[in-house]
């Protein structure tokens, strides 16, 4: 802060408006009333994005109002509203600015963000109380050095979103080539291709096991054999490299120990979702082991192929309560298969263009960082006085 600002209290300079909840029977999404933001699910870059409304408003904001999340995860974080008026929740309060530049103070109010998450206390919904946000300290120069300030982080802020919405763009467009490539591959297909199921490409294609209950019992974990789950196998790139639980002697006695190399395709809660095993592994009936003809193709080449059909696989189970496909499905379920060097030559195409689609998203997602850490330095300069 520059020595010659005298530094006053948040609350010195606004109103504060604590938002309130409204029952889910008092709003709709038919645009009746006008409109209720809940928190920050309901934030845009800068401007929140009116989703629910109400005809039973209990506390308003209006145009101009700085709104604060100050219940859950995203603690602090910040919009400028620019509605005539909304009600807002009690996850939310309203700086109404009375006694300075409302950009100088909603630009405190971004720098302010990590100073929040610090403040915000309870395990089951962190928040932070209108005390800590009306005494947050708050620089103060005269306002026509406010405003000075707000017009070059306005500037500036305006480029910065400008590169980030450049650079997202590019990131879409990195992942869009390689679907676009994967859908090809299996769309034009040339001569020798055959359609087959997974069991007839497969020397063991089946469901893990599980059938112990409780599922939940301590003694079937702890032990030295990996267990895999639908999670792992959904975060995995190709290869599943960890695992977050292991299988007891019990454990493993009540379940099957899938080899290295096996196809891991998810069944239930991410269906469709796939991995190679690096390491042997137990996994329960959510998932699919395919271990594979080598004959007739590679893990690699399937992995590609069930990407390819996985939004169609996907729809397949949609019609139950809870998301699931059965193993009779796959089963039912038939796939183009080339002879194995146009195999090769697929899967070689395909592990280059994923390798360059990682490079650009590591190198894309590189400068998002850069920008965000560009406008956190710009926050700072402006209120330590160095602008």
């Amino acid at each position: 802060m520059s020595k010659a600002w005298p530094l006053k209290k948040l609350g010195d300079v606004c109103q504060l408006i604590s938002g309130q909840h409204i029952d889910s029977k008092d709003y709709n999404t038919e645009s009746r009333g006008v409109g209720y933001l809940t928190g920050p699910s309901d934030f845009g870059p800068i401007h929140p994005i009116i989703s629910k409304w109400t005809e039973h408003p209990k506390i308003k904001a209006r145009s101009g109002d700085i709104l604060v999340t100050v219940k859950g995860s995203g603690v602090g974080k910040i919009n400028l509203l620019d509605q005539d008026e909304v009600a807002i929740s009690r996850q939310l309060m309203a700086v109404r600015v009375t006694g300075a530049a409302p950009g100088f103070v909603f630009s405190a109010l971004s720098a302010a963000f990590e100073h929040f998450q610090s403040l915000s206390t309870g395990a089951a919904i962190p928040g932070i109380s209108r005390e800590q946000v009306l005494g947050l300290d708050l620089p103060l120069p005269p306002l026509p050095e406010q405003r000075r300030i707000v017009g070059i982080l306005d500037e500036a802020f305006a480029g910065i979103a400008t590169a980030k919405a450049n650079a997202e763009k590019n990131l879409q467009n990195a992942r869009a080539l390689f679907e676009s490539h994967l859908h090809a591959v299996f769309t034009h297909r040339g001569p020798g291709w055959v359609e087959k199921s997974l069991d007839e490409i497969s020397r063991e294609f089946g469901r893990g096991k599980s059938k112990h209950r409780p599922r939940n019992d301590p003694k079937l974990y702890g032990g030295k054999y990996p267990f895999i789950q639908t999670g792992d196998v959904r975060n995995s790139t190709h290869v599943i490299e960890s695992f977050s639980q292991t299988y007891s002697e019990l454990g493993l006695a009540q379940s099957k120990l899938w080899p290295a190399g096996t196809l891991c395709i998810t069944i239930a809660a991410n269906i469709a979702e796939t991995g190679i095993l690096g390491f042997d592994a137990c996994f329960p009936d959510s998932v699919i082991g395919v271990v594979l003809d080598e004959k007739q193709t590679s893990t690699k080449f399937l992995e590609y192929l069930l990407q390819r059909f996985k939004t169609h696989l996907q729809a397949l189970g949609k019609g139950s309560a809870q998301a699931n496909i059965n193993l009779g499905t796959f089963e039912n379920q038939r796939f183009p298969f080339p002879p194995l060097p146009e195999q090769r030559r697929i899967t070689a195409r395909l592990d280059a263009l994923q390798a360059e689609t990682r490079r650009l998203e590591a190198l894309y997602a590189r400068k998002l960082d850069k920008l965000d850490e560009l406008k956190a330095a710009l926050l700072h300069q402006a209120f330590s006085g160095q602008l």
